[in-house]
């Protein structure tokens, strides 16, 4: 029926809240950041529901989101999102391709969505200029880059890369042509991947908001011929991280490729390294800000525990779209437009935000130097105050930490100086999108840092540090550039390489280590025992271990630090009492263990330090005015020794209120202490690489040998009253339905295992997210079924049978060293004085000498016992097999040839076990769950190293491509 004419059209009713309901309250932004939680059938479905819920569930950047959250794979970029992530999903093709014109609707509104597809689809041809504002050279020489802008401003060096072959070979042509079908990573911090023609094809066909680029710090590793055609300009050779070896040193370079519209976003380089970049095609627009100046847009979220920040920041390209146009002229940033062939330097803390202007090709590095090297130490130290306000200014802090920090200063006025370049940064102003808490706010919504006279000094830096916290007992946080092992191998290196540079080195070692405070105690216990003083050499802490240690010519000395004083001296107890078992048994391992000189207690006493000697047969007075006296520990032989040790730890594991608070014990200056003699030799983890095949096979024979003394020798047994404190706490639950009456109830089951199995319940609870913190390389997809893979009943892991009409476990319950790994075993050279090469006999007996590499080695010294415990004997094959032996099959089996005690005393009988009991009669089911379960990160490490892995399905596949061998073995019971 035709409608009658009408002059006046009328008005378009929005459908809003008619399409979607009570979510009409929610702003756009919103229900579009609930979409991205979605899975790609959940979409489809909401898509049906009506025509706003259409709409949103059909936009390009949600699919490209959802797209981007696999892991593991190489993309293929199909047109467009939703077409590229229905392919992942192994759709038949019919599905994928039957895609008919998409529906329009009238009555939709939304700026949101309006703005964002505006930035798809805008050009950028209005947004280079000729006149920035950062300085231009061409070819400066060494001096005038450090004299001028190394560690003070950014500049823009014309010349330096007019004799790169890349200068004219890196054009997306000719790197098509010749590395087209190599997979490069993308710049997402997920794990993706795309071959490089690939990626060109994406870069023509796309409209993305933020495209995608390439941004991958391992091109040198896929396509090593990339390396030879750029060289680092000589201004920029000297990088102390050169000094690591290629698989400890963090990230430093990066092959950048991407078309307009895409950059980086605001952001500081990680560990407050500088860094340099050099475009071979296109246009590159950098805007930065000096350090502690926050950008307009960028949201500063502050850790009230330490203060550390982490930053949220819009699009480089929405930024400028954005943000840019409402700053002042004389709050705008530093800025230029990069061309071809020129390279800018970033010094160490400038915030910088790039916006390719055309499609780019850039290789950058970041490195440490001289200028920046106590930057870097000081962003590594524990406590993290110090790093908000390097990279945020004194935004980092709050109202009341500010006032103390303002005291400081006015009572070491006298005693702080400003550099020249401190005073011309005290001016500048952060720039926040919201009312400031801290100091005064301007009219135009700036914050004057010269109110509190911020500076990016170190010494005033320094001075957020908690000196109180120290680097071997204080959490680590996992952005850190590099681990806290390898910070100190990084540190000792270079203390030991660069005799001219040490003033600068003990600084830095100071703020990351608190070196000066461990270097005072180690003087005071050599002073105590009458020891011959450490050289300089040995100034710094060395080993990979958790502990301080020192190594001179004839002893080693190791301080008790990890975990606090109450972890501390139950280590320490424990490893005495071990030694003295060995002594008493005398057991053929005893030859392949350092010799103990001395033990005892560093505390502080009336505001000075004294020391106890103790053999931990006794409670010294110090240990009992510290309360730190166990419950049933002492009537005890050794009252801190392992059964208190295991008590402790229990007790701390599924009763975290049983230890004292970490606030009270870090009011105790308590230091444990062992001095041993020093092993003559290298570490393994030093010359593995070059050790002939058959030495390698002698090691796995020597260490089945002495784990087998180890494990043989007797320990202290538990009495059946240790856990009764707790079998009257009702209160205490398990995991997965299994209570403590159930285990309780098997009373013919030692107390040992009793706790052994409690311990797992526990950990149980929490393993899916360990795994996860710890990161690297384990796929998400196992991680999600770990806790499914793991026991519903451990008791099960221990194979309970009757023998005679008792119940026995069919397990080794054993002293077991928990950390035989690559840094704790001594190689002997068999054709050299002492054991040494001769071109290495200098004082360096801690294997940290790469000189003079023997052709022939042989083990002889197992270090380090301070994890040492008691427990199956199932958990020392795994850090052995995965980091000694990096998961070769061949090694395990050497290794089991000389081992030769059962791991299971009674194997199930064949049939005995069915359906999803078999597994229970696999000693490679146990390896695994406890490679899930271990307190260390072995099987993270061990993912990385086996590629292989990373495609595995099930932990099942896993767990027999790793310790399939296991299962062969029958030990000689």
């Amino acid at each position: 029926m035709e409608m009658p004419h009408q002059s006046h059209a009328s008005p378009i009713k929005g459908r809003r809240a008619d399409s979607l309901g009570d979510f009409k309250f929610l702003p756009d932004e919103v229900i579009c950041a609930i979409l991205d939680y979605l899975t790609p059938p959940d979409l489809a479905r909401l898509a049906c529901v009506s025509s706003f819920m259409y709409i949103f569930c059909n936009e390009e950047p949600l699919w490209m989101s959802v797209c981007l959250k696999k892991e593991n794979v190489q993309i293929q970029y199909k047109g467009s999102w939703k077409k590229t992530t229905l392919h992942l999903e192994n759709l038949p093709n019919e599905y994928i391709e039957f895609c008919r014109k998409p529906l329009q609707f009238d009555g939709f509104i939304s700026p949101f969505l309006y703005r964002r597809l505006y930035r798809c689809h805008t050009t950028l041809d209005g947004f280079s200029f000729d006149d920035g504002n950062v300085e231009r050279k061409i070819n400066i020489s060494a001096e005038q880059f450090h004299r001028e802008y190394d560690g003070i401003k950014p500049v823009l060096i014309n010349g330096l890369a007019d004799t790169w072959p890349a200068r004219s070979t890196w054009t997306i042509d000719q790197l098509v042509a010749t590395y087209g079908d190599i997979a490069f990573k993308i710049s997402s911090s997920l794990k993706i991947s795309m071959k490089f023609k690939d990626y060109v094809s994406y870069m023509k066909q796309q409209h993305d908001e933020d495209p995608l680029y390439i941004f991958d710090d391992k091109f040198g590793e896929s396509a090593p011929g990339l390396l030879k055609d750029y060289t680092v300009p000589e201004i920029f050779l000297e990088d102390f991280f050169d000094i690591l070896e290629k698989d400890r040193r963090p990230p430093f370079r990066w092959l950048v490729i991407g078309p307009a519209r895409s950059g980086a976003s605001w952001h500081v380089d990680p560990a407050l390294t500088s860094a340099w970049n050099t475009l071979l095609c296109g246009r590159k627009r950098w805007a930065l800000y000096p350090p502690g100046t926050v950008p307009l847009g960028a949201t500063m979220n502050v850790d009230n525990d330490d203060g550390d920040i982490s930053v949220d920041t819009p699009s480089s390209l929405q930024w400028w779209l954005d943000f840019y146009p409402l700053l002042a002229n004389e709050n705008k940033p530093i800025e230029c437009t990069q061309l071809p062939g020129e390279t800018i330097f970033v010094p160490s803390g400038w915030w910088h935000c790039v916006l390719n202007l055309e499609t780019t090709i850039a290789v950058t590095q970041n490195f440490v130097n001289s200028r920046n090297f106590e930057f870097v130490c000081l962003d590594m130290a524990p406590g993290y105050c110090h790093r908000g306000v390097s990279r945020a200014g004194l935004l980092a802090l709050d109202e009341e930490s500010l006032e103390i920090i303002e005291k400081n200063m006015a009572n070491e006025k006298d005693n702080f100086k400003y550099s020249d370049q401190t005073k011309k940064k005290k001016n500048v102003r952060i720039l926040r999108s919201q009312e400031s808490e801290n100091g005064k706010e301007t009219v135009d919504g700036s914050y004057n840092l010269s109110e509190h006279g911020f500076s990016y000094d170190i010494n005033y830096l320094a001075m957020f540090r908690n000196s109180e916290l120290d680097h071997f007992s204080s959490p680590w946080n996992l952005d850190n550039s590099i681990g806290p092992r390898d910070l100190r191998e990084w540190l000792s290196k270079l203390w030991l390489g660069n005799p001219s540079m040490r003033e600068m080195i003990w600084k830095g070692a100071c703020l990351a280590l608190n070196a000066d405070r461990w270097w005072d105690c180690v003087g005071k216990i050599c002073f105590f025992h009458n020891l011959p003083f450490p050289n300089e050499n040995a100034k710094l802490p060395v080993g990979t271990g958790s502990n301080p240690v020192y190594v001179m010519d004839e002893y080693v000395v190791k301080i008790f630090a990890e975990g606090g004083p109450q972890s501390s001296i139950f280590d320490l107890g424990t490893e005495l009492e071990f030694y003295s078992i060995l002594s008493e048994v005398s057991s053929p391992l005893k030859n392949h263990i350092p010799n103990v000189l001395a033990s005892g207690i560093l505390h502080l006493e009336n505001g000075s330090y004294k020391i106890d000697s103790w053999d931990g047969k006794t409670v010294p007075d110090v240990i009992r005015n510290c309360d730190l006296i166990p419950e049933n520990g002492t009537g005890d032989a050794f009252p801190f020794g392992v059964r208190s040790k295991k008590l402790f730890k229990y007790r701390k594991a599924v009763s975290p209120e049983y230890v004292q608070d970490s606030s009270e014990e870090s009011t105790i200056i308590l230091l444990p202490y062992l001095i041993t003699n020093c092993c003559k030799g290298k570490i393994f983890a030093k010359i593995r690489d070059i050790l002939p095949w058959e030495d390698v096979l002698n090691l796995a024979s020597f260490l089945g040998e002495q784990l087998r003394n180890l494990h043989m020798l007797p320990y202290p047994s538990f009495s059946n009253s240790a856990l009764s404190d707790f079998e009257q706490n009702k209160g205490f639950s398990f995991a997965n339905g299994m209570d403590m009456e159930f285990i309780s109830n098997e009373s013919d089951i030692p107390i040992e295992w009793k706790i052994f199995v409690r311990t797992l319940i526990q950990e149980k609870k929490n393993a899916s997210s360990r795994l996860s913190d710890r990161g690297g390389a384990i796929p998400k997809s196992l991680i999600e079924k770990a806790e499914a893979y793991l026991p519903d009943d451990f008791m099960k892991l221990l194979f309970i049978y009757e023998e005679n009409g008792k119940k026995k476990v069919g397990k080794r319950w054993s002293w077991i060293h928990k950390d035989i790994m690559d840094d704790n075993i001594y190689m002997e050279c068999k054709s050299c004085s002492n054991g040494i090469p001769a071109s290495t006999n200098n004082g360096s007996a801690n294997g940290h000498s790469n000189g003079g590499e023997a052709k022939s080695w042989r083990p002889s010294y197992i270090l380090d016992f301070s994890n040492l415990s008691v427990g199956d004997s199932m958990y020392d094959m795994i850090p052995l097999h995965l980091d000694v032996f990096r998961g070769n099959s061949t090694l395990l089996k050497q290794f089991l040839k000389s081992y030769k005690l059962p791991l299971m005393r009674k194997k199930p009988q064949q049939g005995s076990m069915n359906g999803s009991d078999e597994k229970f009669g696999r000693l490679s089911y146990h390896a695994m769950c406890f490679c899930i379960l271990h307190d260390e990160n072995a099987l993270g490490d061990l993912f990385k190293a086996w590629k292989e892995l990373r495609t595995a399905e099930s932990w099942e596949e896993v767990e027999l491509k790793v310790w399939g061998e296991l299962n062969d073995y029958e030990g000689f019971p």
